[in-house]
């Protein structure tokens, strides 16, 4: 069976989607979005917020969930933070540059699997994914 978190790494997987988008879109309904509006919100936050030195896309679009979804700052930051700690511990970085490598020719985490882990971090703070 299909989790939300493997139909969003298959969306990054196929090329489809940015690491951002691939968040956003699957989540969309839950976020309260349609998905068009959810591919051109996190158009420009894909490879590490365009250029690979940001925070992965990934989080960053788990982030735009976690805020359309609580509508409460301080919770979403506390969240954000909780899971930016986690996904940090899993996979030895935040930032996109240090994950795929670029400067260290050690890459920590493919895109694919950066959006299931973002995905799974989320999806502890969201209603229930797809039954």
């Amino acid at each position: 069976m299909n989790t939300r978190k493997h139909i969003a790494a298959e969306k990054k997987r196929c090329g489809s989607h940015n690491c951002a988008q691939a968040i956003l879109h699957t989540y969309a309904d839950i976020a309260g979005i349609d998905e068009e509006l959810a591919m051109n919100i996190a158009n420009s936050f894909g490879a590490g917020m365009g250029n690979m030195e940001g925070t992965c896309g990934a989080l960053v679009g788990a982030g735009m969930v976690l805020g359309m979804v609580n509508k409460d700052k301080a919770k979403s930051m506390k969240q954000m933070r909780e899971m930016m700690t986690k996904f940090q511990e899993r996979n030895g970085a935040t930032r996109c540059k240090l994950l795929k490598g670029v400067g260290t020719k050690v890459v920590l985490r493919g895109c694919p699997d950066c959006v299931a882990d973002a995905a799974e971090f989320l999806e502890e703070y969201i209603p229930s994914s797809m039954e």
